[in-house]
């Protein structure tokens, strides 16, 4: 998820205080003109009137004098001029400085709207889950399509490549529906199809750029719909609701340890380079928080689970989900964007949502095969 996840404002970040820096889609470094500094200048001097062209005061207009008399407060007092016979002209007073207004801090992502679109979310997810198993399905499936349309479009308008948008999101789209069908075989056959439909879908254009197109497409299939398709499988095993909520919590949790002790105590940058509101504090924060949420969820939410098989999984959690977290962040930084769509106010685009949930997917179905089995 982004720097500003979970209402974080933007000059904290997601993880801790962080630099303006070269933000993603911003633009050029450096001082940005404030609308409040035009009212703070100071107050040109009132110059008096005289000839347009000719005489002294010509000698210094727009620069200091090298030469003559000297500037006006200076000035012998025999007048504008040097004419005994007009008074000194007073200096005019110059307006009192008015102190500058306190910088208002940017608002940034829409927290009202945030709170709103993330409740939503949540109120869909956990009413197709527990209510009908194949409603959820097809809300996965359609994230996964959504998602597709929002990496594909980034990548043609910031890089010229267009992968196959078409085959992806049918490809992609039945991949979710195989995995919780036909299981781990049935995702990996239709991972091979999607990349075969890419391949074949693609030699309908011109040859310039075929290869750059059909890596990112097989790149696009792989990262989106593949890795969304152990959320499909954890859901057919007898708790598999639970295991998704277990999934999706432990997530939500890791994120909002990042968040809460980076932005309190962040100090030391973890990768600066391609996340600086990200800090090693926001870190220990997210492994803390999930490691206490996946024992509590393993003793309380799994059958046969127990509390230190949810610190490992918790453990796990917050490594994925920071490393997903950087890896798209990667994605935006190479494309020169702060978000992968707008689709969700507050949030960015869908892709904004799953940067940490699609890599954590199946280390967390692995782990909890391998602890408490499949069925």
């Amino acid at each position: 998820m982004n720097d500003s996840s979970w209402g974080a404002p933007p000059q904290a970040g997601y993880w801790g205080p962080s630099e303006q820096g070269s933000a993603q889609g911003a633009g050029p470094v450096g001082p940005a003109y404030d609308a409040h500094d035009a009212q703070h200048t100071r107050p040109m001097p009132i110059v008096p009137d005289g000839p347009a062209h000719g005489g002294d005061q010509d000698d210094d207009r727009g620069a200091a004098r090298l030469s003559g008399p000297p500037v006006r407060d200076d000035t012998p007092s025999t007048g504008s001029y040097g004419n005994p016979s007009q008074k000194p002209q007073e200096p005019m007073p110059s307006a009192a400085p008015q102190p500058a207004p306190a910088p208002k801090k940017s608002a940034g992502r829409d927290l009202g709207a945030a709170i709103g679109v993330g409740v939503g979310l949540g109120a869909v997810i956990v009413a197709s889950l527990f209510i009908v198993k194949a409603v959820f399905v097809g809300v996965v499936a359609v994230a996964v399509v959504v998602g597709l349309w929002e990496l594909t479009s980034r990548l043609d308008e910031r890089k010229g490549i267009k992968a196959p948008l078409v085959p992806l999101a049918v490809g992609g789209a039945a991949m979710v529906v195989a995995g919780y069908v036909r299981g781990a075989e049935g995702a990996w056959v239709a991972m091979a199809l999607t990349a075969l439909a890419v391949l074949v879908w693609r030699m309908t254009e011109p040859p310039e750029g075929y290869l750059k197109d059909v890596t990112a497409g097989v790149f696009a299939a792989f990262y989106v719909p593949f890795l969304a398709t152990f959320v499909a499988m954890m859901l057919t095993a007898d708790d598999g609701p639970r295991r998704v909520l277990t999934f999706l919590l432990l997530t939500v949790v890791s994120d909002t340890g990042a968040y809460a002790i980076g932005w309190r105590f962040g100090k030391h940058k973890l990768a600066p380079r391609i996340s600086p509101g990200k800090t090693r504090e926001g870190l220990v924060g997210a492994v803390a928080f999930a490691m206490v949420g996946g024992a509590l969820c393993l003793q309380f939410l799994i059958e046969d689970g127990t509390w230190w098989q949810g610190l490992i999984i918790g453990l796990a959690v917050a490594a994925t989900a920071t490393l997903g977290d950087l890896g798209e962040s990667m994605i935006k930084r190479d494309l020169g964007i702060k978000d992968m769509g707008t689709l969700l106010p507050g949030h960015g685009g869908i892709m904004d949502r799953l940067d940490s949930l699609l890599p954590t997917a199946p280390v967390v179905w692995l782990l909890l095969v391998i602890f408490v089995g499949s069925g």
